[in-house]
């Protein structure tokens, strides 16, 4: 697939295939080795020029790593499975009046995934932080701008030298049937931050592709009013035709496809959702990306069927 098609179908500027990625967590790597990777390089198209020899174990890194992790704000993330991602079980600021001696991080630690949203989850506990915006105290906003404040000084920084057109963010703002957060309160609060922190991508001519898993719905609207030109929602969790209605030919939508599904359905049943998500969201100008990820609970067969309908679909509306 040529790089630019990317480009194209999130500008509707007719890309010759509907660009496609397939993605491989670590356990799965971990779990299947060398069959794994016969599959991998049977689908170049998919997964490009790929080594001859891997060491699997050396897959696994950071946060995937069997054990506990801290991460440059105080989050203690515990994992209970090699190869899999961690959790949050250490909630650096658990009380309000722990966010008056709230510091971030030095400048330079990066902006991690989850770097607006999930943070403050992560930060005062889920429990903690659905009641701060149930009773909207002044630590809930001071603790949002010490997270905001971080996110603009670290997104000026990778604006001084980011080469490319896309600029990747991601904050999982959804769970599996509805906001985690009230949509009157996530514009309240949140929206702004958004907005801040995508206009400076805007303003230096870069365009935002923003990953975000779970039921977004409500407000994929206010997403792409804060800037965001390519969004990756999942499939199961909004509902081909919700996607199609508050989408298509609006925003570019890398689909997630239902990962969910994969353990347990058939090869038909993957080509069946790769089909009908091409004919519903796709276009000949484009608007549409294609993507799946597989963990070690997917089955060879079905990451070979993931792979297989991928490559068959992406021409659909190839001349």
């Amino acid at each position: 697939m040529p790089a630019d098609d990317r480009i194209l179908a999130m500008n509707y500027e007719h890309p010759e295939y509907i660009p496609v990625s397939v993605g491989l967590l670590p356990a799965a790597w971990v779990k299947y080795r060398e069959a794994l990777d016969e599959i991998v390089h049977r689908h170049p198209t998919i997964f490009g020029s790929q080594p001859d020899q891997r060491d699997y174990e050396a897959m696994v890194q950071g946060t995937y790593v069997a054990g506990e992790h801290i991460d440059a704000w105080g989050c203690v993330w515990s994992n209970i499975r090699h190869g899999a991602e961690s959790i949050v079980t250490g909630h650096p600021v658990p009380t309000r009046a722990d966010v008056h001696n709230l510091k971030a991080p030095p400048p330079g630690s990066g902006i991690k995934h989850g770097f607006m949203w999930l943070i403050l989850s992560d930060l005062r506990g889920f429990e903690e932080l659905m009641v701060d915006f149930a009773e909207e105290p002044p630590e809930l906003q001071m603790l949002i701008d010490i997270v905001l404040q971080y996110n603009l000084g670290e997104v000026r920084r990778l604006l001084e030298n980011h080469p490319g057109e896309l600029i990747y963010f991601g904050d999982d703002l959804g769970m599996q049937n509805s906001l985690a957060l009230g949509a009157e309160r996530w514009r309240k609060y949140l929206k702004p931050c958004y907005m801040q922190i995508y206009g400076l991508c805007r303003e230096a001519g870069k365009s935002v592709f923003m990953h975000t898993d779970g039921h977004i719905i409500p407000i994929i609207r206010d997403l792409i009013d804060c800037g965001v030109k390519v969004v990756n929602p999942q499939i199961r969790a909004n509902g081909i035709d919700n996607l199609v209605r508050e989408c298509k030919g609006k925003v570019c939508v890398s689909l997630d496809l239902d990962r969910q599904m994969f353990p347990f359905c058939t090869p038909a049943d993957i080509d069946a959702q790769i089909r009908e998500a091409v004919e519903k969201l796709g276009a000949p100008e484009g608007g549409l990306w294609l993507t799946a990820e597989c963990g070690p609970d997917v089955p060879l067969q079905n990451i070979e069927a993931i792979c297989q309908a991928l490559e068959r679909y992406r021409g659909y509306y190839r001349n």
